[in-house]
């Protein structure tokens, strides 16, 4: 049974990718992932607002060196002494690197062109096999055009790729008007690949306190189905990777994406909830049905379920909505 798969240019063993989380924030974890058959792992991100924050501490630091007395001066810490969460987050790749086998893809998330980007080089230097953008934007002003949310997402990979020679993927919302338009843009932007799709965590409201509060919901495999159809849609009409993301928890989850076209499946909350052992038993389900269905590699059944292979194109378009809402009966239990 062959397995492998390419993404971002990266020959893999298998298409079942634990994606940012905070597992890679340990080796020994990141171990157990690739010891249950990973192949590969996506680093936690390294936002642009954390590399902001330690700018500005460095720079207070620094103006506040000299305050006129030096005996109280040098009670003062060094900002040279405390290493940033750019620095933490360089030697955890290395130690990534040194300890594991597979690729290792680091993680850059942000909004805007700032100098948060150009860290996309020293993340090079210090080994990552590859780099995923996680543009993570929500169009809250009621002034900026929509061209223009699109175009931000160009601009930040063109300013990365020119920095780097690694391969490049944009980790993309679904919330684009055009979203087909904006992947064959990414690609001739230099993109390697996309991840379809990043899951915006939302705030809650506590009805109690009527306080904002910040609960995380993990995905579920229903969430998955929004990105199954882009797979389909996507497939066979742009050249560059696709990983699907946001939903995939089971065996039947992972299928549905790879015959649908995707190259690899990403993997976060069924690992958070079921340890590195469900991504083995993802793995051998797979296998298992592979075999029921006679199927020899991942190549031959990716795409057979996309849209230009389907049987019923319309129902990856709008031609399922009728039907759906047509053919629907609700519970008689509770409907007589």
């Amino acid at each position: 049974m062959d397995l492998s798969t390419t993404y971002l240019g990266l020959a893999l063993k298998n298409p079942f990718v634990p994606s940012s989380s905070p597992l890679s924030k340990r080796v020994d974890r990141a171990r157990q992932l690739e010891d249950a058959g990973a192949a590969a792992i996506v680093m936690y991100s390294l936002f642009e607002e954390a590399i902001e924050a330690d700018d500005r501490l460095a720079a207070q630091l620094a103006n506040q060196q000299d305050i006129g007395h030096a005996e109280a001066s040098s009670y003062l810490p060094m900002h040279l002494d405390y290493p940033g969460r750019r620095d933490e987050y360089l030697e955890q790749l290395r130690r990534l690197k040194t300890t594991l086998g597979i690729p290792v893809i680091a993680s850059l998330n942000g909004t805007t062109r700032g100098g948060w980007v150009r860290h996309a080089e020293a993340i090079q230097e210090a080994g990552a096999d590859a780099l995923e953008l996680n543009i993570y934007f929500i169009a809250a002003d009621f002034e900026e055009q929509p061209a223009s949310v699109e175009q931000r997402v160009i601009d930040i990979l063109e300013e990365t790729v020119s920095q780097v020679t690694l391969p490049v993927g944009v980790k993309l919302s679904p919330y684009y008007s055009a979203l087909g338009h904006l992947v064959t843009r990414i690609e001739a932007a230099g993109a390697a690949g996309v991840a379809l799709f990043n899951r915006f965590y939302q705030p809650d409201i506590d009805t109690d306190t009527l306080d904002v509060s910040q609960v995380m919901h993990l995905s579920g495999s229903k969430d998955a189905l929004l990105a199954m159809r882009w797979m389909a849609l996507l497939h066979g009409r742009v050249g560059l990777s696709l990983a699907a993301t946001g939903g995939v928890h089971t065996a039947a989850d992972a299928l549905k994406m790879l015959l649908c076209g995707a190259d690899v499946t990403y993997l976060c909350s069924t690992l958070l909830l079921n340890g590195a052992a469900q991504l083995q038993r993802i793995h051998d389900g797979v296998v298992e049905w592979m075999k029921r269905n006679e199927y020899t590699s991942v190549h031959q059944l990716r795409g057979s379920l996309s849209q230009q292979h389907s049987q019923d194109p319309a129902a990856f378009e709008r031609g399922n909505y009728l039907q759906m809402l047509t053919n629907y009966e609700p519970p008689k239990s509770v409907w007589r």
